[in-house]
């Protein structure tokens, strides 16, 4: 049966109103957004670090990269990103790409921060890995809600799900996957099994809860 309107006398339309400037977010709510998503993130990628392990995505990247080299998390996070930045202004414009520059920038800020203040910080390698992926995953849909993104392969995934209407966690799933097993060339077996566990625990909060058709804020 149609869905109809109160009386019942005539269809109702089926497709959600466009939210109204009243839903739009405030400059404030947006920054305090960003800056919530971005930590809660960060928290989640330096609970990975401590288990020595990684994820997908340019996050994990960077981490397979920092195992070997030694290098800063947060230096290679923002450089691994600054060439996507050139396909978020031609595909999502200008609006979009300044605030994932800018998520981009408080994750690898925060990520020189959380060594300095938990020294010595020790954790279980399985709920580092697991809790650290849930984290990251619900820092991500935080940063989403405010029109950015973490860049790299993050903003293919949403691109992907813009406009081919594929799900953005199923899509970062199968990148993530390739980042995962290369893997194996610097990180132990069962830290790489954890880290699969981990990301399929990401997308999956991802593909559950990220759903735009559904928000009517903007």
């Amino acid at each position: 049966m149609s869905p109809t309107t109160p009386d019942d006398s005539t269809p109702a339309d089926p497709t959600p109103a466009a939210p109204g400037p009243d839903l739009r977010h405030s400059l404030p709510e947006d920054l305090f957004g960003l800056l919530s998503g971005t930590f809660v993130t960060s928290v989640g990628i330096f609970l990975l670090k401590t288990a020595h392990a990684v994820t997908g995505g340019t996050a994990g990247l960077s981490l397979l990269l920092s195992y070997p080299t030694g290098w800063p998390f947060g230096v290679l996070f923002f450089s691994i990103n600054l060439p996507f930045m050139v396909l978020a202004w031609h595909q999502k414009g200008a609006d979009f790409t300044v605030r994932t520059l800018l998520s981009i920038a408080l994750v690898s800020g925060f990520a020189f921060l959380h060594p300095v203040m938990m020294p010595g910080f020790v954790v279980d390698p399985v709920y580092a890995v697991l809790v650290g992926n849930l984290l990251a995953g619900v820092g991500m849909l935080m940063v989403f809600r405010h029109r950015s993104s973490l860049g790299g392969l993050n903003t293919v995934a949403l691109l992907a799900q813009e406009k081919l209407g594929w799900k953005a966690g199923w899509v970062q799933l199968a990148t993530d996957a390739i980042i995962i097993a290369a893997a194996l060339t610097v990180v132990p077996v069962p830290n790489v099994l954890l880290s699969v566990a981990g990301a399929v625990v990401l997308n999956l909060v991802l593909a559950f809860n990220h759903r735009p058709d559904r928000y009517l804020g903007y």
